[in-house]
């Protein structure tokens, strides 16, 4: 008898779930089943989007024009926003034929390594990552090779680390800075260093630039081809408004490249969903068009729960938190939390502790295994204080702390 035929394919069936979607769907069931779950897993500002900017949608549901089809690689008004945007934030120039409009930025990371990545090229992963990131390299055809970097050294990989991974079959170095899961920022000089280096090498850069405007401290958002010039022509640059305008519902990000690269990648998303909704790009256009006042505001209540959230894990036995400069997380390593009796149970990993603290205190946060070795829990701040004392206190219990 013939084997039956299988029902997915093998390159969906191997991709792993969202893993910090996933920690916040179980949080958000179990408290819809009235637990009063505190999640820390999702990563997505807890603002509402700026009124201003839903007005701009609602107008722009109202007009005719926006109810039909409209050019693939985004409305003309808005990849010229994008342009304007990336002269004033990032200090260089591109012109707007260089844009294409996605559906969120996940769709601008698949994009760009599908864009990249023939069979068997390997795309160089500074760890700890994204979880999509691998599994977008993967979709791609691609080989994610990573390249993790740990507490000693904030997080942050170096030109030798970089250097050991190279292979005859690496084609991409991924660059993230601010970073998500770890909230570590690359000093300028790094930056450059670390692009001097890709360019010295031939390879071509994906840079995610999503928490470009969440810089804290003396830390400073360096853009890598502000950085290194000459890397334009092999440059990616993702970026979308879902973390700076807390509009991760609305779905728009973009991909900003060389002409022929972002025509192709035009061609393609003609084929997958012909455009992005309009409405949602008239409201994108209204973001990058208007003043950054809330953008400040709402980094400011970010930064004083990044201060709350820092002082609060250090008091924690077993946790070792270097303290973010981006970003809107907390990455602790809490290796010295395995082998010690936490309420008669000893743990030997961060799922593990992830699902006692879940188990025990109703706390919700994402394991380090979601982004590259275990020892590791990732906690946004994208909470209000409140529950972020709260959530805080209950883990303390558990641990014996307070």
């Amino acid at each position: 008898m013939s084997s039956p035929t299988r029902r997915v394919s093998n390159r969906i069936g191997s991709i792993s779930e969202s893993a910090t979607l996933a920690v916040d769907a179980k949080a958000k069931a179990m408290k819809a089943a009235g637990r009063p779950v505190i999640g820390f897993g999702a990563g997505e500002p807890d603002f509402p989007t700026p009124s201003w900017i839903v007005e701009a949608a609602v107008a722009a549901a109202r007009e005719a024009r926006m109810h039909r089809y409209t050019p693939a690689a985004g409305l003309p008004e808005l990849r010229s926003a994008i342009a304007e945007k990336t002269l004033r934030d990032s200090g260089y120039s591109v012109s707007a034929s260089q844009v294409l409009v996605t559906n969120g930025g996940k769709q601008a990371v698949y994009t760009a390594f599908a864009a990249l990545c023939d069979p068997g090229d390997e795309v160089l992963v500074p760890g700890p990552y994204w979880t999509t990131y691998p599994e977008a390299v993967r979709l791609a055809g691609g080989v994610p090779v990573g390249v993790f970097a740990g507490v000693a050294s904030g997080y942050k990989v170096s030109v030798g680390d970089l250097e050991a991974a190279v292979t005859p079959a690496t084609k991409v170095l991924l660059w993230v800075s601010p970073s998500n899961p770890t909230g570590s920022v690359y000093s300028p000089a790094e930056t450059a260093a670390i692009g001097e280096w890709a360019l010295s090498r031939g390879l071509w850069v994906v840079t995610d630039e999503i928490y470009e405007h969440l810089v804290y401290d003396s830390a400073v958002f360096t853009p890598m081809v502000r950085a290194v010039p000459e890397l334009a022509d092999q440059t990616l640059v993702l970026n979308g408004v879902a973390k700076t305008y807390a509009m991760t519902g609305w779905r728009v990000g973009w991909v900003i490249g060389p002409d022929d690269v972002i025509k192709a990648c035009a061609n393609y998303q003609s084929h997958l969903c012909s455009n992005v909704a309009n409405v949602s790009q008239a409201a994108a256009l209204a973001a990058l068009s208007g003043g950054l006042e809330d953008v400040a505001a709402m980094r400011a209540a970010f930064d004083r729960r990044r201060r709350m959230m820092v002082s609060g894990l250090s008091a924690l036995p077993g946790f070792e938190v270097p303290v973010p400069e981006g970003a809107f997380y907390c990455y602790p390593s809490v290796t010295g939390c395995f082998g010690v009796p936490i309420r008669g149970r000893v743990v030997s990993s961060s799922v593990e502790l992830a699902a006692l603290m879940l188990e025990e205190v109703e706390v919700a946060v994402v394991p380090g295994e979601a982004f590259g070795p275990s020892g590791y829990l990732r906690w946004s701040y994208a909470l209000s204080d409140a529950d972020i004392e709260e959530g805080i206190g209950r883990v303390g219990e558990l641990f014996g702390v307070g």
